[in-house]
């Protein structure tokens, strides 16, 4: 399912991408802490991959800067005023009982966009991600690619300044694949912020501009991707790149 949090300004034109800033934030659930504290910067243009073995917090950390939940502990800012628009993409689109351009169009609609331009830019966008002869089709008994490329489209239509994807090709093919990492260079070439999460080594070399690495909960290591994968720093960093075991 794709979330948004802000109205859309439709006609606003992207600007660079806005930082997004983690000052000491944790996040504890039951009396247990499961995140943090964590503090980084995400200032460059990215796409920014987040890694780490199952458990490390990844999803966490994206609900948290999404603002899906609040950080128990610290505080998560952007650099311009207010949250800026936003969407987020999940490894398994939940779509709505309706066409696939109805699911565009109602997106659009609740973003308050006017009705006479929501037509078009639906099935703009549809067209875009390749679906424009699925437009009429039920969202629901689409493929696992075709969703999740309905989810795409569907945060491409508001334009959002910053894009958050939790492991949105794990259950997919490799044509599937191809085709959203292809969708994720067009966000990113529009200046969309780019936050995605991933276990792949080969997608994350393939997509980051910097990769931010966690695990038990922390964050080990933010370096830019050649950096990263060439010269990690931490022992379970060293450990993850070489397909060993990390706490």
């Amino acid at each position: 399912m794709t979330l948004f949090n802000v109205p859309l300004l439709a006609s606003a034109a992207l600007m660079s991408p806005p930082a997004l800033r983690f000052n000491g934030v944790a996040f504890s659930e039951q009396g247990k802490a499961l995140l943090g504290p964590c503090s980084f910067n995400l200032e460059g243009t990215g796409p920014t991959l987040v890694m780490g073995p199952n458990g490390a917090g990844k999803s966490l950390l994206l609900r948290l800067a999404h603002g899906l939940l609040s950080p128990t502990q610290g505080r998560v800012s952007w650099s311009i005023e207010g949250r800026p628009r936003q969407a987020m993409v999940f490894q398994h689109p939940i779509l709505l009982r309706r066409s696939a351009v109805a699911n565009l169009i109602h997106a659009l609609a609740v973003n308050n966009v006017p009705r006479k331009t929501r037509a078009k830019l639906a099935f703009d966008a549809l067209e875009r991600f390749g679906l424009a002869a699925s437009s009429d089709t039920p969202a629901r008994v689409l493929s696992g690619g075709e969703q999740q490329r309905l989810a795409l489209a569907r945060a491409w239509v508001l334009s959002p300044q910053v894009l958050f994807l939790d492991e949105p090709t794990s259950a997919l093919d490799p044509a599937a694949i191809k085709a959203v990492e292809a969708a994720v260079r067009e966000f990113h070439q529009r200046g969309t912020r780019i936050v995605m999460t991933t276990h792949d080594l080969h997608q994350a070399r393939r997509l980051a501009g910097d990769v931010l690495f966690l695990s038990g909960g922390k964050v080990r290591e933010h370096t830019p991707a050649e950096a990263f994968f060439n010269r990690p720093v931490s022992r379970e960093a060293q450990a993850f790149i070489a397909g060993e075991l990390v706490e």
